[in-house]
């Protein structure tokens, strides 16, 4: 068995008298994807606000390559290889796509602030970088805005990955797109799975994306894992039950059934 990049043991967060996170454990390997599912209000923001150290747990532990972690900031979580991609992207879609790629960590010859930048040499990473994922973008310094949602969440992973992310979080990556942009973006989600040194965490609703590309599921409900396993262990009832918190249908016909 692989050693895995990211462990949690019996993670607990609390806001005051709310428990958000009520032990949660978990394994995240390199080269799956791990879909994380839960209805709204099940900690999966939670949890990877926690991975991504912007909250801090109230107790539990996580360990990375097998050693004990504490990040108290998202740049020790950036620093240990935990990359996270919002349904936001933090994109500007007036600027290029290079200047999107470096933001901030800009080539450049010379002393900082006076250097001269290296907007050759960006643009060819950039195009490079996007291209390793399936991205073929002729003109990097295109305006970001000009990109479909597909390309911009491409742009948003492969930033992350050539900035040092060996745990790539994705929150929500195919909501508000076209059935075609969809595509595109779990077209990426598998080629970087098919690296085989990067973790994979799918947080989504749908539970057919889930099912096209995920290795191995977490399945959340008030906080706590209600059931998990590998892909070929659940079938597609297994994780429609899963994913409603874990109630039968028979239960949900028989609630539905008092409704005058």
């Amino acid at each position: 068995m692989v050693q895995p990049l990211i462990r949690l043991e019996e993670i607990v967060k609390r806001f005051g008298n709310f428990t958000a996170l009520d032990g949660v454990s978990m394994e995240v390997h390199p080269g799956e994807v791990h879909a994380l599912l839960g209805d709204n209000g099940a900690g999966k923001s939670t949890l990877i606000k926690v991975l991504a150290g912007v909250h801090q747990p109230t107790s539990g532990r996580i360990y990375v390559d097998g050693e004990p972690v504490s990040f108290r900031n998202p740049l020790a979580a950036s620093d240990a290889g935990i990359g996270t991609v919002y349904q936001d992207l933090a994109l500007n879609a007036l600027t290029s796509v290079t200047r999107n790629f470096f933001m901030g960590r800009e080539i450049t010859k010379g002393a900082r602030p006076f250097g001269i930048m290296q907007t050759r040499e960006m643009n060819r990473i950039a195009r490079e970088e996007m291209g390793k994922i399936g991205i073929d973008i002729a003109n990097p310094e295109q305006a970001v805005g000009t990109m479909s949602g597909g390309q911009k969440q491409t742009l948003a992973i492969a930033r992350a990955i050539y900035f040092g992310a060996r745990v790539l979080i994705l929150d929500e990556p195919t909501s508000a797109l076209g059935q075609k942009q969809q595509l595109e973006v779990l077209k990426t989600i598998k080629t970087v799975r098919n690296r085989g040194d990067i973790a994979v965490i799918l947080i989504t609703h749908n539970e057919i994306h889930a099912q096209l590309v995920a290795d191995r599921y977490t399945f959340l409900s008030l906080g706590r894992v209600i059931g998990s396993g590998v892909a070929d262990e659940l079938g597609g009832g297994d994780i429609r039950r899963l994913m409603a918190g874990g109630a039968e249908m028979a239960d949900l016909e028989q609630e539905l059934a008092t409704v005058p």
